[in-house]
């Protein structure tokens, strides 16, 4: 079987990149209509309710069994892991269309699904931990140094601005909002454009970004160049050498 060329390996992947854009894009819809239902239809539970015991509004269990955690699952006996088949199967029966994962309370083993259960609300606890945390971080002006702008291409081969932090190795978000057709669109593909924030700390705009990451770009591969016509060079000598040394041999 013939290989294939690099130009048919580029449109698979690019095909394949569509592809992929437009499930996120239905995956997206999917969520977006199911916490308009679960604003329209008051499905989130208060930290009251949830603390007075009221049930899973998505599913109708209770949130809680108080029965603890299940141990890991080789430490298992042979009637939890019964007992814990017997409630998976069930789980996968109730959620056999949601196509996705499951939570649970600590000290519970019942599980509930990510997409039609809504997680149990915040408490008052959580909530002070989360401020002192915030509150403790470096300041907004110290995060926008560690900022990093990205250019998306999305289905509708518009591009648009994503800022993240610098460690991050790709962009994971799958959707955003396109300005251009006022719609949300799935990203094709990423790539790193260069800091987001100039030294004044305004925003730096993504063709300025694109511009110094090509000087950059030009400037490596201008180094690579000079250090490959450097090992050519010496090669070459290297070459004239042996070739006299050849030559001088009765």
């Amino acid at each position: 079987m013939a290989k294939s060329t690099e130009e048919q390996k580029r449109q698979r992947a690019a095909k394949c990149a569509l592809r992929s854009a437009l499930e996120a894009e239905a995956d997206d819809r999917r969520r977006r209509e199911r916490d308009e239902q679960w604003k329209r239809e008051g499905t989130r539970l208060t930290w009251a309710e949830y603390a007075a015991g009221e049930p899973c509004r998505g599913c109708g269990q209770p949130m809680t069994d108080e029965l603890g955690s299940w141990p890991p699952l080789m430490k298992l006996s042979e009637a939890e892991k019964r007992e814990y088949e017997e409630a998976d199967k069930k789980f996968r029966e109730r959620h056999a269309d949601c196509r996705n994962s499951r939570w649970t309370v600590s000290g519970s083993r019942l599980t509930h699904c990510c997409f039609c259960c809504p997680p149990p609300p915040l408490g008052p606890k959580q909530v002070e931990k989360l401020a002192r945390l915030f509150a403790s971080g470096p300041s907004r002006e110290e995060r926008k140094k560690d900022l990093d702008s990205w250019d998306l291409t999305l289905r509708c081969d518009h591009v648009v601005a994503c800022i993240q932090h610098r460690e991050n190795t790709h962009v994971s978000t799958r959707v955003v909002e396109c300005p251009e057709c006022g719609e949300r669109r799935g990203v094709v593909s990423s790539e790193r454009a260069g800091p987001a924030y100039r030294d004044d700390e305004t925003i730096r705009e993504r063709a300025a970004a694109s511009r110094e990451r090509l000087a950059q770009e030009l400037t490596a591969a201008e180094a690579k160049l000079t250090r490959q016509q450097k090992n050519a060079a010496a090669t070459q000598r290297r070459i004239a050498g042996l070739q006299e040394q050849l030559g001088s041999e009765p």
